[in-house]
Order: structure tokens, then C-alpha cells, then sequence
């Protein structure tokens, strides 16, 4: 019995199947699930085929076109209260449009419209109990997750849920650090066949013939851990794997969402459907909520004193930043003191804490108000290191103490996040990256290949605001300057710690120019053109100005970035790259929208530029 689904379902919540007698057969079935106002032929959006076998198991396939990303992939669960993989039965379907705007403090762009078709299947297990499988469709991807309304506490086992990517498939694969799970590896690029049979981290990211699909995961809170995937060495199939023997929640327990982004190359790169997924806000006045640059003195010259730290928050008010974080290692006896003195500089104060410090309701209430009084404006909360349902409760708590004291937050030794930042707008960014802090200059210090820049705006950054922590001209690095700069547009990050020391950046006047304009916020996110591991050229918006940041690895010579996503009207570029003597050079020139802009890079290079409308003569953005 086939069924498809159009917009929002039209059709067929009048068409509701009842299960079969137990013990009898029931007929294999099969949904075709489409995106609203698409038709099942269409090619550019992904389709999703629902299948239940004669055997009661169900199964998932995804493709695009004539492409298909996913091939039929088992779906289901063991729980502590059934079986849940096999022996299905259908009770019923319904369905509905889902239609939704809402708005962000940080990421691709700040506001969001939601279009979806969700179908929910209403199942039976082998002992009756019910179980519902929540698909989502949209145009941009296909996600799904398990609905178990009873009994009145909820344990599962584990999941059968996997992805059956086919193994001629591309692939860049996260390895996951199972004693660390803080994300902070190198990502394995090679064919899905040739991938080692062991557990990778989200996102990860696949090239099947014409089409790209991304992995991950969203709306994970305390009601379950966060997942993790597993290379089978038999059916190389990438299966879903929990952090703990089981995750018991109250009833009725909802998971968190299976996700595919799913389209060509620049679909994936700007899709929101990570937040798209995640649970609404539950900050209702986000006005103390100010992404922004923020100085930090730990990467170049430690935490220091009272005295360096006013350095910083001078250097700070120089250029424009919005704030100073002060590391591990601060002295509670003269951070009051410091707070004034950036306070009157228009410089807040971001404070470092170890997790285990605020692991208790009672430690929370007192420090947070403790920290709040002194007139910090965020914390930087540091080796969380666990996935575990354990530590998704204690994120909970944090997050509510944090949105209650009005303390913006940037986690780091953590997990990646996962629609976190629709939820709590107040998180400003994660670490989860092998970033900036790995590369400090040190004797016999390797630098990371430049593949490893190239592959992050296609993986790690799709699931959330990335701290990477770069603009380090002192590192160690495989970037020409024109490159590293570059990593201010490309990386994308609520607070944007620009890691190098005042005296780094006195040397590199042209870096400090750009550095003084580029925001953290955008309005909106555009993949000009790109390749992981080697090439990346994304433009961002802020108001009426675009910002334009690429990266080539190798030898490339020119970069050529296409003017497309400029609106009509004269556009003046402001380009910031390498010079023919190795240094950073600003150069001014008129551009046409639907024109390109080419720019000279050295190897390992790129360049920044910001695009400005302008009329005739004018010679600067400002």
C-alpha cells in the first residue's frame, strides 16, 4: 500500500491505516514524503521513503532527484518496556504543515522561516505498546525522532537507528574522542569505504554523485544524551550510538531529531535546519544579549595580572571590541576592579569558570549572582567534556541560572552544540573544534594542514557558532596573512576572539583595520563558491554591507568570488590580501552586482573584503 505525502501532508490525515490483528501479517507499506509544494518528481528537494516491511521493521531512505543520498536505513528502538525494532505494527498517520518565523542572536543570519511537512506514524509494538515516529520534511532536509508516550518513565536501550550513506560515497568524518568528547580531532577525508569501522562525531558530511548530505543532530536537552555515530565494518553502515548504557526520562520521552541537510553544496552550507529543529526560546527578553569581538590575553601571553588585563581591555577599547575574557587563573581580589575599569572604556568582562564549579543549584545561585554583582557580562565554562544524559541535565540548569542572571556564555572542552542557540539565545558560541589553542608558537610545534580550515565551514560550523579563536598571526599555521584574515568572515562565532597579542597585531596595521569593522552577527549567509578541504568563499551580510571572507589551499594563484548576491546599484569593495612581499595589502575597487571580484592570493591563501553601496568617488566603506 503506497502513500505520498505533499504539502504539509494534504490528504492524508483523512486517511488514517489501522494495525492489523496481533499475530497476523500485515502488508509491507511505503510512504513518499515531500517537502510543502513539492511534487514527489521534483529534483532539487529531497524526498524521504518510509517503508514497513511484512516483518514489522521500518526503514528510511532519502534521495534528490535521481540521486539517492540515503539507502533504506533501519529505524526503531529497544526500550526497557518493549521491542521496538521489529514486529510494528501501524495504528494510524496524521500529518501537518509546520509554518514557523523566529529569531536568533547569532548564526547564518538572525531570522528564520520555517516550512516543513511533518507525518507521524503511530506504531505498535510486538506487546501493544505505542511508540510514534515524527518525520520532517523540508526543503533543505529530512529529520526524524521517537515519540514513547508511556509508561510513566521512559528507559532506553538503544537505538536502531542508522544511516546507510553508500560507501562509494565522499566523506569527511569526525573520530570521536570517547574519553574526551570534546570534538577536537582532525576530520578523515576519504571514500565511506575506506573509513576506519569506529565512532565518529556530528556533523559529518558526505558527497553522493550531484548531492551533499550532512549528519547530525538537534533538540537535546536533559531528557536524553547526545549521540554519536559508528562505522559498521561488516555493512559499513554508520549506526547510532548513546553515550550511556541507557537514558531514562520522564514519560512521556520525546528524542532528540535524527537531521540530514540534503541538497547541492551551497544549500548545505547556509541551511539552519539544526535550530529549525530545536525547541523554541526561552529567553523572552533577549536585550542584554550583545554578540561581539572579544580580546583575550591567555592565548598570547596568559592570564596574567590586574595590570596585563587592563592592557587588553585598552587595546579592547582601541579597536572597538566589545569585550575582554579574562582566562583561567584570574584573582577574585581584583576583578571588581577591572570590571570599572572596562566598564568605562565601553569594554564588558567575560570571566572563565571550571564546570565543576557551578555543578550544584546552590553553587550556581551564589556564584552566578556573585559574578553578576561584580558587573561581568558572560562566562567562559570550560572541560565539560561528556555527551552524557547526565550532562545534558547539568546544561539545563546552567543555562536557566545563566538567562536568570543575565550571563551570556561560551562553552569550551565541550560538546557541539545542537540547535542549542535557538533555545537559549544567550550562548554565544561552543569550542567543540581542534582551534587556535593548538597551534600557540612553541619549538617543534606542526602546523594543522590547511585542510583542516578548508573542511570547517562545510562540518563543524553548520552545527553552531564555532570559537575557534583565530586572526593569530604569531601561530604556528599553514594561512598566508591574507588567509588567516580571512577566517574572521569564514568562521562564524557569536563573540569572536581574535586570540593574537596587541603587539601581533601592531605589526599587521592592515589586519587591524578590517579587524576594527567586521561583525559577529549577520543577517544573512551565502556560499559564493567552495570546496571542503580546499576551497571556501562565503559571504556574510551586516545591514547594507556584505563581507566577503575566502581561503584556497595550495598554489592557487587568483580566487574569483562571484557578485551574484549584491542587490542592484554601485558597490564599492574594500579588499584586504596578500601582497606581492608576503605582507597584508588594502585595496579599493568598483564592483557590479553579478560581476566577480578577483583577488591575487599566495599560497595557502585568500583575503577579506567588505562591500559597501556607494556612490561614484567615494574612495572607503568607513
Amino acid at each position: 500500500m503506497n502513500r505520498r505525502v505533499m504539502a504539509g501532508g494534504i490528504g492524508l490525515a483523512a486517511a488514517m491505516l489501522i494495525g492489523v490483528p496481533a499475530g497476523t501479517a500485515a502488508p509491507a507499506r511505503h510512504w513518499t514524503l515531500s517537502p510543502p509544494g513539492v511534487t514527489a518528481k521534483a529534483g532539487a528537494t529531497p524526498q524521504a521513503d518510509v517503508a514497513l516491511s511484512t516483518d514489522g521493521r521500518l526503514t528510511l531512505s532519502v534521495r534528490r532527484g535521481g540521486t539517492t543520498v540515503l539507502e533504506p536505513s533501519a529505524l526503531g528502538a529497544v526500550t526497557a518496556h518493549g521491542d521496538f525494532t521489529a514486529h510494528l505494527q501501524l495504528a494510524g498517520i496524521t500529518s501537518r504543515r509546520v509554518q514557523e518565523s523566529y529569531e536568533t542572536t547569532t548564526g547564518k543570519r538572525r531570522h528564520h522561516e520555517v516550512d516543513a511537512a511533518e507525518t507521524t506514524l503511530h506504531l505498535r509494538g510486538a506487546g501493544g505498546q505505542p511508540m510514534d515516529v515524527v518525520v520532517r520534511v523540508s526543503a533543505d532536509g529530512v529529520a526524524y525522532r521517537y515519540v514513547f508516550t508511556g509508561p510513566s518513565y521512559v528507559t532506553v536501550v538503544r537505538e536502531a537507528s542508522e544511516f546507510a550513506v553508500p560507501p562509494s560515497a565522499d566523506s569527511f568524518l569526525l573520530p570521536y574522542d570517547n574519553g574526551r568528547s570534546d570534538y577536537e580531532s582532525i576530520h578523515a577525508h576519504k571514500p565511506l569505504s575506506a573509513q576506519d569501522p569506529v565512532e565518529y562525531g556530528y556533523p559529518a558530511l558526505f558527497h553522493v554523485g550531484d548531492t551533499w548530505l550532512s549528519v547530525l543532530e538537534s533538540d537535546v536537552n536533559g531528557n536524553y544524551g547526545g549521540s554519536r555515530l559508528a562505522l559498521d565494518p561488516s555493512s559499513r553502515h554508520l549506526g547510532l550510538v548513546l553515550p550511556d548504557p541507557t537514558e531514562t526520562a520522564k514519560g512521556p520521552l520525546t528524542t532528540p531529531w535524527r537531521a540530514m541537510i540534503v541538497g547541492d553544496l551551497a544549500t548545505v552550507t547556509g541551511s539552519d535546519l539544526v535550530t529549525d529543529l530545536a525547541s523554541p526560546s526561552k529567553v523572552a527578553d533577549t536585550s542584554w544579549i550583545k554578540p561581539g569581538v572579544g580580546a583575550w590575553s591567555w592565548w598570547a601571553q596568559g592570564t596574567g595580572d590586574l595590570a596585563l588585563q587592563k592592557k587588553y581591555v585598552d587595546y579592547a577599547a582601541k579597536q572597538g571590541w566589545a569585550y575582554n575574557l579574562v582566562d583561567s587563573g584570574w584573582d577574585a581580589s581584583w576583578i571588581p576592579e577591572l570590571v570599572k575599569y572596562a566598564s568605562e572604556r565601553h569594554v564588558g568582562i567575560w570571566l572563565w569558570v571550571r564546570w565543576q564549579t557551578i555543578d550544584t543549584d546552590s553553587e550556581r545561585e551564589r556564584l552566578f549572582k556573585q559574578y553578576r554583582d561584580w558587573g561581568a557580562v558572560g562566562l567562559k565554562i570550560d572541560f565539560i567534556e561528556s555527551d552524557g544524559q547526565d550532562r545534558m541535565r547539568w546544561y539545563d540548569a546552567v543555562l536557566a541560572a545563566s538567562a536568570k542572571y543575565h550571563l551570556m556564555l561560551n562553552f569550551h572542552g565541550a560538546p557541539i552544540p545542537r540547535g542549542l542557540q535557538r533555545t537559549w539565545p544567550q550562548v554565544m558560541s561552543v569550542e567543540a573544534v581542534k582551534g587556535a589553542e593548538g597551534i600557540k608558537p612553541k619549538p617543534g610545534k606542526e602546523p594543522y594542514p590547511v585542510e583542516h580550515y578548508l573542511t570547517l565551514p562545510f562540518t563543524r560550523n553548520l552545527t553552531g557558532s564555532m570559537d575557534f579563536t583565530p586572526e593569530t598571526f604569531s601561530a604556528v599555521r599553514p594561512t598566508s596573512d591574507g588567509g588567516e584574515l580571512a577566517l574572521s568572515v569564514v568562521f562564524e562565532s557569536g563573540v569572536q576572539h581574535f586570540a593574537d597579542s596587541p603587539e601581533s597585531y601592531a605589526k599587521h596595521p592592515v589586519a587591524e583595520r578590517f579587524l576594527r569593522q567586521v561583525p559577529t552577527v549577520w543577517d544573512d549567509t551565502k556560499l559564493v563558491t567552495g570546496d571542503p578541504g580546499k576551497l571556501a568563499v562565503l559571504a556574510r551580510r551586516s545591514g547594507a554591507d556584505w563581507y566577503l571572507g575566502a581561503l584556497a589551499g595550495g598554489d592557487l594563484s587568483r580566487v574569483s568570488a562571484g557578485l551574484g548576491f549584491l542587490p542592484p546599484g554601485g558597490w564599492l569593495a574594500e579588499v584586504y590580501g596578500d601582497g606581492a612581499d608576503g605582507q597584508l595589502v588594502r585595496t579599493t575597487q568598483r564592483v557590479d552586482p553579478g560581476g566577480a571580484l578577483a583577488v591575487p592570493v599566495a599560497r595557502n591563501g585568500g583575503f577579506a573584503a567588505r562591500l559597501c553601496p556607494a556612490p561614484p568617488g567615494a574612495t572607503s566603506c568607513g
